[in-house]
């Protein structure tokens, strides 16, 4: 058994055992899985937790009290060594990764998002780094402002892109429990080097073209992007609707230092936190540049389909992108909230 395919089989019962769990033996089920060292590091306001039990006061626990009924759909889950991690102890560090839906029907509050009776699904991403065979660190993205959306409380301009469009791989099983092909996942990894690195560091600040994204992205791809962006259904879209208006104000931007970069067979992973860095100079989403240094975080999986990638599932912590230009999205949620309740 391959130390990737042991990690894989880790994660899949640490999330079992957690998705089954009680929110009273939250803290007991996260302990038989994670060392006291664990760091998660979670969306905004979420922020960081250190250790299993840390972890489930401040996430899991709730997140199971508001919503007794979860459940976890995965989409896509794969594992692999990395080519690249900001830490200088964890250089090649083993990952593993998955992203998809939680569903349930909230009947509490959680983290101050109001308890609705409207089916949730909740869009998820995680990435957990090993060491020595154990789970050290994660980072998580839960997609708030989707989230909002569905309860009809928009904090962002309607998305140019469709909205609530995030399936499953087209005609491809995402959920890779057995080994790859090792051809195909190096094909994968070379691409995404390229791409991270080359194209998406390389606007010159005047023309799309100077990106060469053509050359990486199939002229059918889809592109599901975050709540507030939404999803782009041809790579014309993926120009139109979410690239020009991100360079437009944020044109200077850069892949700086992912935490992570790897591929198993077709399927390329990135995570960052403060992986991109850029300055807010032009008008996004209906807010004025604030001129603020921004540190964006961000989750990515490409699928990947001869010599281009077909699909690419991107999340970005659009709450804390919007703290940084001095947005407070979860306040503005609250104040919606409160008005609805004033009117109703």
């Amino acid at each position: 058994m391959s130390s990737n395919h042991s990690n894989k089989q880790r994660v899949l019962a640490y999330w079992a055992a957690i998705d089954t769990a009680s929110p009273d033996t939250m803290a007991a089920t996260a302990s038989a899985h994670l060392p006291e060292h664990f760091c998660w590091n979670g969306p905004s306001p979420l922020g960081q937790a250190t250790g299993p039990v840390a972890l489930a006061e401040l996430a899991l626990a709730p997140l199971k009290s508001a919503i007794p009924d979860l459940k976890r759909q995965t989409h896509l889950f794969m594992g692999g060594q990395s080519s690249d991690h900001v830490g200088e102890d964890a250089k090649d560090a083993y990952w593993v990764a998955g992203t998809g839906y939680f569903t349930g029907t909230a009947v509490q509050s959680f983290i101050g998002i109001p308890a609705t009776s409207h089916p949730l699904r909740i869009r998820w991403s995680e990435f957990i780094r090993f060491k020595d065979d154990v789970m050290v660190e994660s980072q998580m993205i839960i997609d708030f402002v989707d989230w909002f959306d569905q309860i009809d409380l928009p904090v962002l301009p309607e998305s140019r892109g469709a909205e609530h469009v995030y399936p499953a791989p087209t005609g491809f099983d995402g959920v890779l429990i057995e080994p790859q092909n090792s051809a195909e996942t190096t094909h994968t990894l070379k691409l995404g080097n390229a791409l991270l690195y080359g194209a998406l560091n390389g606007f010159d600040q005047t023309a799309l073209a100077s990106m060469g994204m053509a050359e990486y992205f199939h002229p059918n791809l889809k592109w599901y992007g975050p709540g507030g962006i939404g999803a782009c259904l041809s790579l014309s879209e993926f120009e139109q609707l979410h690239q020009q208006p991100w360079l437009v104000a944020f044109p200077d931007r850069k892949v700086v230092g992912i935490e992570s970069l790897f591929a198993e067979g077709r399927l390329l992973a990135a995570s960052g936190i403060a992986g991109v860095e850029a300055t807010h100079t032009g008008s996004y989403l209906g807010e004025h540049a604030s001129g603020a240094s921004l540190k964006i975080s961000g989750i990515d999986f490409w699928l990947r389909d001869g010599d281009q990638f077909t699909e690419n599932w991107v999340f970005v912590d659009m709450i804390d992108l919007f703290n940084q230009m001095g947005i407070d999205l979860f306040e503005r949620m609250t104040t919606l909230h409160q008005q609805q309740m004033l009117e109703a």
